[in-house]
């Protein structure tokens, strides 16, 4: 039989069965529209992971106050009543391990900021000095607070691009007085934009204040909530990892068979848990597809017989 043949018979038995043969293409294009999706998605979040840990860099390490959380690092906020972690901890990594370059001690609160008859509701992160060098984060304009402003508790602030945008339209903020929560701050700096981040969070909606002005001012605590800590570099990583775990344990008086009461994570540990969630996704959009390709398939089946 020849090819002419053959496709005048096909064409005829759709013809014959033109809402069998709709629904069976319909079957088909989502089957493989679902596996295109998939393997986008997940080629997508793999490359948004490794930029994020890129932009950061690999020799980044979390620690933080209570018992470590699946799915990802447990957020300061999550942890504003969990005093395990303490700034003498912190000077203590900076001061005995040996793999640890810098650390700053992190403390968060949210807020409704005012300047003049504008007001903006926003996060408000208490971090030390060395902060922007470990995130390595730059500034558009001004200049980041020092130690002395740490030492004093200053009320001065650094501000993101979505805050001075929200504020100041048309304004130069640096030297501007805001006030957070009816406390008066001076702007000394402006970061420079970084947009959105892997879960698509504004990377630019945040205050960076003196986290002894946050923690005495804003939050009333002692504790700590988050460090972020630079290991003298990326090989160094899991070896500060070890060298902070051991010495948190050992300042908290924790015994063999005790759990911390502390986390410290790395950024291949956040990888892995975006990867996690990456297959989960891959999984259901996986599902998807095969069920519909097997819709359409047997829609052909029938077709043919």
């Amino acid at each position: 039989m020849s090819f002419p043949v053959i496709f005048r018979i096909a064409v005829r038995a759709l013809a014959r069965n033109k809402m069998r043969s709709f629904l069976t293409m319909l079957g088909i294009i989502i089957g493989v529209a679902a596996v295109i999706a998939m393997v986008s998605i997940g080629q997508g979040a793999q490359v948004s992971v490794q930029e994020q840990i890129a932009s950061v860099g690999t020799n980044l390490l979390f620690v933080g106050a209570g018992s470590q959380t699946s799915g990802g690092v447990r957020s300061g906020t999550a942890a504003t009543n969990t005093n395990t972690l303490t700034v003498e901890d912190i000077e203590a990594i900076k001061r005995e391990c040996p793999s640890v370059a810098m650390a700053s001690p992190t403390v968060n609160a949210r807020a409704q900021v005012v300047f003049g008859n504008q007001n903006w509701n926003t996060s408000v992160q208490g971090v030390s000095e060395q902060f922007p060098a470990i995130r390595k984060w730059t500034l558009q304009g001004g200049e980041f607070f020092n130690e002395a402003d740490i030492r004093a508790a200053a009320r001065v602030a650094v501000i993101g691009q979505t805050v001075a945008d929200n504020l100041f339209p048309g304004i130069e903020p640096i030297g501007q007085m805001i006030r957070v929560r009816e406390l008066p701050f001076r702007i000394v700096g402006v970061l420079a934009r970084r947009g959105q981040d892997a879960q698509g969070r504004d990377q630019d909606d945040l205050i960076l204040a003196p986290y002894t002005t946050v923690q005495k001012k804003l939050l009333s605590i002692t504790w700590v909530q988050v460090a972020y800590v630079s290991a003298v570099s990326p090989a160094a990583t899991y070896t500060a990892q070890q060298q902070i775990t051991d010495l948190l344990r050992q300042r908290h008086k924790l015994a063999g068979n005790q759990d911390n009461d502390f986390f410290v994570r790395n950024l291949t540990d956040v990888a892995e848990a975006a990867d996690e969630t990456n297959q989960i996704m891959t999984l259901l959009l996986g599902s998807i597809a095969a069920v519909s390709l097997l819709v359409g398939g047997i829609g052909i089946m029938n077709i043919m017989l």
